[in-house]
């Protein structure tokens, strides 16, 4: 009998999907569903028509499309991705539907209207691996493009895909010379931890603070081992009330592991239960149930954080996990008005920000003093509770809060011995003090040799460098701070940072750096005024207009007289030429 023979043929495959799917859903299923859909109907469809694509078929959030062009197939995606953003624009940034791309050229087999086979594989593997917005092509796929299109391909290297027998050098694909997505969050190359956010298991939504307390302490007692790669809490708690899939969740902040849990807190008595994660396999390394006092709950944390070192990282010695045991006080009231504080401190990275929010912060951390004078931490987030009012003008009598600014960091800093909080903190607060921006500066770099996870002081480190006009340690500061915290909500503010290559002169670098926060967050005007400086002063005066226009839609009253006031540096030389760039671009005087 005579073997059938396969039907074969040459394609280009494009795989899609909708990048945090499971969030969307679980945060607003109908709603994520009729997005998605009008997407589908208003856009998506009619673009895949006009370049002469065929729909395979849809997974869920997902599609596979077959086209016999692989430059009918990037250019496609290109006009995707461009069209996502100008529509994701009016869209609050965790309801918006961004798409991931993944693009080869290879041999299918056919079988009725459905195509198999490694093309198929690895297009749905470069989609996998594509950042939210973001497109990857393989090597055959860019032989195929390069120069046909008005576009720049960034060579990612070689990449081992899931699956797939030999690794497949991989492109990221860029658009009018500007990255159309972040780099794609490669594993670090120590072992690598998010900490989600503990559920609060004791029945009383006033027990909140307690368990995301607990979350921190353990993502601080992590980060002080400088052998691990500890996410930020302001990423890690991007998740908090949300379903997740762990794989998601690594693939995101770019880590291998996820620990996940609970916190039960009834009187005195405490029960933390953890489980830790691979997130690459799925598989479950440890699980635990930990039970004791309050009296005791320094202890329990130090045995969280003992197991998730000794699961991920055997070869830390015991006398490493000894030096970073710490104890911030003695009085158990005083860490629990602390922990409340710290609620209240972390409204920063919502819009729910006010100067009542950091008014009771300030308030509970004075009442953690009184009970513990010598409560090292507590005195250098004080401290920044004044930072926060001065620069959010809110200080109603200056001439009294900075003395008692400045006597709050100043006593930090006696007290903090090694700890890494109360430094950066304390040394956050003397840079806006007259004549101690070096020692605060010192101070801050103090933490991170002692804590090099911690990513408040990356970037306020880089915020200090920029102040004392050192730019090119301000741009490795901001990146550090960008790759531990991947999804921080107020990434803006980093992002507007790394654009110090202003300060160097390196305005098309500015630029890029200013449009990559702009892909996230296409409002922010901080981020618009520096890529319209940027551009005007690099002579790009199309794109300067164009940025120029959007400002001036979104802040209407704006003045050359005001910029001054804005610029993100502080020497006189810095901005001069940065009104100079928004003169250039268009600003009226």
């Amino acid at each position: 009998m005579a073997e059938q023979r396969v039907e074969r043929r040459l394609a280009a495959i494009l795989a899609g999907d909708v990048a945090g799917y499971s969030r969307l859903m679980g945060a607003d299923e109908e709603g994520a569903l009729s997005r998605l859909n009008a997407h589908r109907r208003e856009f998506l469809e009619p673009k895949i028509a006009d370049h002469r694509g065929r729909i395979v078929k849809r997974t869920g959030d997902g599609v596979l499309i077959e086209f016999a062009s692989a430059v009918d197939a990037t250019r496609c995606a290109i006009e995707i991705q461009r069209g996502m953003v100008e529509r994701n624009a009016p869209v609050p940034q965790d309801k918006r539907i961004e798409l991931r791309i993944g693009i080869h050229v290879g041999d299918v087999i056919i079988e009725d209207s459905d195509i198999f086979g490694d093309g198929v594989n690895i297009a749905a593997r470069l989609e996998s691996i594509a950042q939210p917005g973001g497109i990857c092509i393989s090597d055959d796929a860019y032989r195929q493009v390069r120069g046909k299109l008005d576009a720049n391909f960034q060579d990612a290297g070689e990449r081992e895909l899931k699956n797939i027998a030999r690794p497949v050098r991989v492109y990221q694909l860029q658009q009018s010379g500007r990255a159309m997505e972040a780099p794609v969050l490669a594993l670090p190359d120590k072992p690598s931890i998010a900490v989600l956010p503990f559920q609060n298991m004791s029945g009383d939504p006033e027990q909140d603070y307690f368990a995301d307390g607990i979350v921190e302490e353990i993502i601080t007692a992590l980060s002080r081992f400088r052998e691990l790669f500890v996410i930020a809490r302001n990423s890690s708690f991007t998740y908090k009330n949300r379903v997740v899939n762990v794989k998601e969740v690594g693939r995101e902040l770019g880590v291998r592991y996820v620990l996940e849990g609970s916190v039960r807190k009834a009187a005195n008595r405490v029960r933390i239960t953890a489980q830790l994660i691979d997130a690459i396999t799925g598989a479950h390394l440890w699980a635990d149930r930990i039970d004791g006092t309050f009296d005791d709950i320094f202890l329990l944390q130090d045995r969280v954080t003992e197991n998730v070192v000794g699961a991920i990282a055997p070869k830390i010695e015991h006398a490493e996990i000894e030096r970073t045991k710490y104890k911030p006080t003695g009085s158990l009231d005083a860490y629990d008005c602390y922990l409340r504080a710290m609620t209240y401190f972390y409204q920063w990275t919502s819009e729910s920000i006010s100067d009542e929010s950091i008014s009771e912060a300030l308030r509970l951390f004075y009442r953690a003093i009184e009970l513990d004078p010598a409560f090292a931490s507590a005195h250098g987030l004080a401290a920044w509770c004044y930072v926060r009012r001065r620069l959010s003008g809110w200080m109603k009598n200056p001439a009294e809060e900075m003395p008692e600014l400045k006597r709050l960091a100043l006593r930090a800093s006696e007290l903090a011995n090694d700890d890494p909080v109360a430094l950066y903190s304390a040394g956050w607060a003397l840079v806006h003090v007259d004549g101690y921006a070096e020692a605060g500066a010192a101070m801050l770099d103090r933490a991170l040799t002692l804590n090099p996870n911690m990513t408040a002081a990356w970037h306020v480190g880089g915020w200090t460098k920029i102040y004392l006009g050192q730019s090119n340690k301000a741009i490795e500061y901001f990146v550090r701070a960008i790759r531990l915290n991947p999804l921080d909500p107020v990434m803006p503010r980093t992002h507007t940072g790394i654009a110090a290559q202003f300060i160097a002169g390196r305005y098309q670098e500015a630029a890029v750096s200013a449009e990559n926060g702009l892909l996230q967050h296409p409002n922010n005007l901080a981020l618009l005024r520096v890529a319209a400086a940027s551009h005007a002063l690099s002579g790009q005066m199309t794109d300067a207009e164009k940025y120029m226009g959007r400002i001036r839609q979104l802040d209407p009253t704006l003045r050359l007289s005001r910029v001054a006031a804005l610029a993100p540096c502080r020497r006189a030389d810095d901005v001069a030429r940065y009104v100079e760039g928004m003169r250039k671009a268009g600003l009226p005087e």
